[in-house]
């Protein structure tokens, strides 16, 4: 039994390493649950009485050396990987990293909202799965109207009465339901239409709506805003009201912008009138602020729409809706901050 102590001794003595790998090995080869010295502990049980206490002397003397080598290897790698960053080019170039890029809707979508914000705008959000009265009926759509048809809707299979949201004119009820006049808000979000996909639809989109009841609110107040909006996103004040039609608010109109026909992109995209159509808007028809609890006999109000992806395609130059859904990053990492709209 001595000689095999002394043969554990010499190999402990002997050992040599420049890995810490091989270090850890060596540990766990003498002091893991099922090394040597552990096995060695085992046999104590079984040794003479008169030489246990030579055994158990002996036994120690092992754990220890394996020990003292250990930390003396130890010490000696840690002392090298200091050396060896001593040893580093601190003025050498880091490896590059790419800047991520914000989403064209979101530059566009933000702006908006800091624009109507400095007019004292808030914003609400609601659910994109809604109920049929908050996307229809509270706003003046009861069922069977004609004009519900004007949106292709995806009603969900196992119950009907939801559906995704065909506009977000359905979290302005909700907002209307929980507050009292004045209401001044805006409301961003994702809406759904059962569209066929091709470069000027989608079935997928972004639009932003705002909404303002007070007492005595005017038809003037709706064109004044809107006239500051489009001066302040698209830099030209002048604008045209046509007569339209929506079932939430009376009179309704569409609003063009003049874009001029000064270049030859001018002349394509406004189809040689210099006129681009940007919005939907109209004030509130009584019947909806009925349905949300409002008297229509002490307040009315008047609300918009667009789509964002719309303004994000005149704005930057985009011919085709589909290149915000493809997450192409060469289309994405144009975008980058520098590139915000000011």
């Amino acid at each position: 039994m001595i000689n095999k102590f002394k043969s554990h001794f010499k190999n402990v003595q002997n050992f040599k390493t420049e890995s810490q790998i091989d270090l850890e090995n060596f540990r766990i080869k003498y002091l893991g649950k099922k090394g040597i010295i552990t096995d060695l502990f085992k046999l104590f049980k079984d040794i003479d009485q008169k030489d246990k206490k030579s055994y158990g002397k002996a036994l120690n003397d092992l754990k220890k050396e394996v020990n003292h080598k250990i930390e003396l290897i130890s010490k000696k790698l840690k002392s090298q990987q200091k050396i060896s960053n001593k040893n580093f080019d601190l003025s050498r170039p880091g490896f590059p990293f790419e800047i991520g890029s914000s989403h064209p809707i979101s530059i566009v979508k933000n702006k908006i909202i800091d624009i109507f914000s400095k007019i004292g705008f808030g914003m609400s959000e609601g659910p994109e799965i809604e109920d049929d009265w908050h996307n229809f009926t509270a706003l003046n759509l009861p069922k069977y109207h004609p004009a519900r048809d004007m949106q292709d809707t995806f009603f969900i299979k196992s119950n009907p009465e939801f559906l995704l949201r065909t506009h977000t004119s359905s979290v302005q009820v909700r907002y209307m339901e929980e507050k009292t006049p004045p209401i001044r808000v805006i409301s961003p979000g994702r809406v759904y239409r059962n569209e066929a996909i091709s470069s000027r639809s989608h079935c997928i989109f972004h639009q932003i709506e705002g909404l303002y009841i007070n007492k005595k609110v005017s038809f003037s107040e709706l064109k004044q805003t809107i006239i500051y909006f489009t001066k302040s996103l698209f830099g030209k004040s002048k604008i045209r009201l046509r007569p339209s039609y929506f079932p939430f608010t009376e009179p309704s109109a569409e609003v063009d912008i003049y874009w001029g026909l000064k270049s030859e992109v001018d002349h394509r995209i406004t189809k040689g009138t210099g006129w681009l159509e940007i919005m939907g808007c109209g004030m509130v028809d009584p019947n909806v602020l009925s349905n949300c609890k409002i008297n229509p006999d002490e307040y009315s109000g008047f609300a918009f729409g667009m789509g964002i992806e719309r303004i994000a395609m005149l704005l930057y130059q985009i011919e085709d809706i589909r290149m915000f859904y493809e997450n192409d990053i060469r289309f994405i990492s144009q975008f980058k901050k520098s590139n915000f709209l000011n």
